[in-house]
């Protein structure tokens, strides 16, 4: 494969994306599509939220470059259709998201509607490898179609729970873009590794507007990029337990946010600042530096999936980093229901 595709395909979805997003950061500004501080928001003045909308062209164009590599794969080509055109659907349901803040049952439909569509081109989950034996176990249908419904939206949701702060979520999916992009090119598949890096491109392109003090918020764009990560792992070869590692912090998160809220008796899916990212900031510390915890800990697991090969001591590494999590969640929780009770007030 030349490489002069590959920097073809990273500049292209780089630079579109770095063209087109300050037109969104200006056209947000004209039509009132701005977030203002109040409630969860802790920023600084009006700030366009409408981030996903260049990302999708950018990434269209980029990854429509692979055409040109093609080994004449009916299979990738069917594969390609169908993660673009979900990602339309993503694409669409964000954006009116971020216009009128659809309910959280409107965006599960539009999710399961999206996989729908990337299951019926060929996207879906039908192998796993058993870590106790090394074998490889096929599903049939009626197990796949639940089961790819349920990482793809479910990967999606991660990567929109962890867009708190500014940079993170678009960081931590360049992050797990590279990996991905690693992996596919040490399975020999050079033609479709040309999807993670248009992805990594797209990143690159908007964390300039969207680190330290943003110019734009992702908005919409969490869902656009999450989708696009669960997408293109199962593209690379069902590299579940890879991108399970890379995302593993902010997954470990939500299911912990998850629980509390049900314990509370309050909607699961209701927002609020119990994130651990949130956490962290109410504590004191610098948002940056919380940034820069969440990209290490993406960058160490990203290096476990790349570097380790047995899948038994992977499965072992995530249920560790699972329980130390869980552990510093519940620790740091209890602390700060403690000083919200020591400070009803002014909740310091």
């Amino acid at each position: 494969m030349p490489l002069g595709i590959y920097v073809a395909v990273l500049v292209l979805s780089g630079g579109l994306t770095l063209a087109l997003t300050p037109l969104a950061i200006r056209l947000g500004e004209r039509q009132g599509w701005v977030d203002v501080p109040g409630g969860r928001r802790r920023h600084v003045g009006s700030v366009t939220r409408i981030g996903g909308v260049p990302l999708f062209p950018a990434f269209a164009a980029a990854a429509a470059l692979s055409l040109l590599v093609s080994t004449n794969d009916a299979l990738e080509a069917t594969r390609l259709q169908g993660v673009l055109l979900g990602l339309a659907i993503v694409w669409i349901m964000g954006f009116v998201d971020d216009l009128v803040e659809l309910p959280a049952w409107a965006q599960f439909v539009g999710l399961v509607a999206a996989s729908g569509v990337a299951i019926g081109h060929k996207v879906f989950i039908e192998l796993f490898n058993n870590p106790f034996t090394d074998q490889q176990i096929q599903v049939g249908w009626y197990l796949m179609v639940p089961l790819t419904i349920l990482w793809l939206t479910g990967m999606t949701s991660t990567v929109n729970l962890v867009d708190g702060l500014n940079g993170l979520a678009a960081g931590v999916t360049a992050i797990s873009a590279l990996v991905l992009f690693a992996h596919m090119l040490r399975l020999g598949q050079y033609s479709v590794a040309v999807l993670p890096l248009a992805l990594l491109g797209v990143c690159l392109g908007f964390l300039p507007f969207n680190f330290g003090r943003a110019r734009i918020f992702l908005g919409g764009g969490a869902h656009l990029l999450g989708f696009a990560l669960a997408t293109l792992s199962i593209v690379a070869g069902a590299k579940v337990a890879s991108a399970l590692l890379v995302v593993w912090l902010p997954l470990v998160d939500a299911v912990w946010q998850a629980y509390r809220r049900w314990r509370r008796g309050g909607p699961i899916g209701h927002a609020d600042r119990g994130h651990l990212h949130f956490i962290l900031q109410d504590m004191g510390y610098p948002t940056h530096r919380i940034v820069l915890l969440y990209y290490g800990v993406t960058l160490a697991l990203g290096g476990v999936a790349l570097l380790v090969s047995s899948r038994l001591l992977k499965l072992a590494i995530l249920s560790g980093v699972a329980v130390i999590i869980l552990v510093a969640l519940a620790l740091l929780a209890r602390r700060a229901n403690r000083e919200e009770a020591a400070h009803p007030q002014t909740g310091e």
